[in-house]
């Protein structure tokens, strides 16, 4: 009776490939953080810091009038709108610029914009994503997508939609990118009440630190949101920037 035969197979290479490949995402990651902290730096030339988004008229009304009032002013802002409208649409268009997919990048850039209640926040939103993709090209970042001609067309282009692409250009881990947009909004609207309410610099940290806290739990939601759950439903916020519109006396633009 005659052995059975033993065939032998190649172990895969890929076992073999994973500690370099772990090396080669470590030797990166400073980088990437580097990269990020550029995109979220206020030295950033986009203006951001033109903009309240609504908190100046706040201010005016008395709806805000001192630390706790900002804190949760700016908290139900980031758990009402840029938890589920801002964050779900930059995780979308990141992957969309990754998979090269021009249309859902186009889809979730209009889609976002056309989001945005009064005519302020669709200018800011235009102004930020604009000034974000000039300053991109400088750094040898340019898309055929949002060339210079399309960025002045009647759709325009997001902020998060050119946050979103240097992200994917630089490859930039999701999550990461996800809380440093997260960072750099609450820290614009922090500075904005430390001149508006007024507030001191004490109080801005404190604010800083509490609203940190809430930005993991809002990255988080964003892998449990389906498209049609993305949206917001901040309506106060939405009244302020209306009035803002034609508000007499005035140091931001939205």
């Amino acid at each position: 009776m005659s052995r059975p035969r033993i065939t032998r197979t190649r172990t895969h290479t890929a076992t073999a490939d994973a500690p370099k490949a772990l090396e080669t995402s470590r030797a990166q990651a400073p980088m990437q953080l580097l990269r990020l902290l550029h995109l979220a730096s206020p030295a950033l030339p986009i203006g951001a810091f033109h903009f309240s988004q609504g908190l100046e008229y706040a201010v005016e009304a008395g709806w805000v009038t001192d630390e706790p009032s900002a804190l949760e002013w700016i908290g139900g802002i980031a758990g009402a709108s840029l938890g589920t409208l801002d964050l779900p649409v930059l995780h979308r268009l990141q992957s969309a610029w990754k998979q090269g997919d021009d249309a859902a990048v186009l889809r979730w850039n209009a889609f976002l914009i056309a989001c945005r209640e009064t005519e302020e926040l669709r200018a800011e939103d235009r102004h930020l994503g604009a000034a974000l993709l000039r300053v991109l090209v400088e750094l040898e970042l340019e898309t055929e997508l949002f060339s210079a001609n399309a960025a002045k067309s009647v759709v325009g282009v997001s902020h998060a939609t050119a946050f979103a692409f240097a992200g994917a250009r630089w490859n930039i881990d999701g999550e990461a990118c996800l809380q440093t947009y997260a960072w750099a909004w609450i820290e614009n609207q922090v500075l904005a009440a430390v001149k508006l309410v007024p507030l001191g610099q004490s109080a801005a940290q404190r604010m800083l630190h509490a609203l940190c806290a809430r930005i993991p739990p809002l990255v988080e939601q964003v892998h449990k949101l389906t498209d049609s759950d993305v949206g917001i439903s901040s309506a106060l916020s939405a009244v302020a920037c209306g009035r803002h519109e034609t508000q007499y006396s005035r140091l931001f633009r939205s």
